[in-house]
């Protein structure tokens, strides 16, 4: 099985999901498929259905979780300006037509939340970005190939704003 690379506050996020999921809704489901049954023929019973498919769904995320859980592999937050763009930097992407500037961390897939500013590392820009030179006085510029077009960013330090 693959590595998952997550940073410790995404794996703790992980562990806090799983912990839920068995403690309280896996519990709450398994009672409302008793009270279903309760309720007699099956057959015609939308809430048994309902409980069951909703069974279903907190299993497969458990064992999801716990297989990302038992492959995780802590990725370290890199405050250093003068690096180059690894998974758990943090950037300022710079807008080349625009000027408009975007703060994110990148990060692995299983920690993505791009309405967050967490970036996959395999995302069009996580890609583009992984490896450049982060320099206020010479930034690196990189072309993004997105749905959208081409665009051009430059690579700034966290502390560019």
């Amino acid at each position: 099985m693959n590595e998952t690379l997550i940073t410790q506050e995404g794996l703790q996020k992980l562990k806090d999901e799983l912990n839920e999921l068995k403690s309280v809704r896996r519990i709450n489901v398994s009672k409302r498929i008793q009270e279903a049954i309760a309720l007699g023929d099956l057959s015609e019973n939308s809430e048994y259905d309902d409980a069951k498919n909703e069974q279903a769904f907190i299993e497969g995320r458990i064992a999801e979780l716990e297989g990302k859980i038992r492959t995780a592999k802590i990725i370290q937050e890199s405050r250093d300006s003068a690096a180059k763009v690894r998974l758990g930097s943090k950037v300022v992407l710079e807008d080349v037509e625009t000027g408009d500037r975007f703060n994110y961390t990148i990060v692995g897939t299983a920690e993505a939340d791009p309405f967050n500013n967490r970036i996959s590392n395999e995302s069009p820009v996580g890609k583009a970005i992984l490896g450049q030179k982060i320099d206020k006085e010479s930034p690196a510029v990189v072309t993004v190939k997105a749905p959208a077009g081409e665009l051009k960013y430059r690579i700034l330090p966290p502390d560019a704003q």
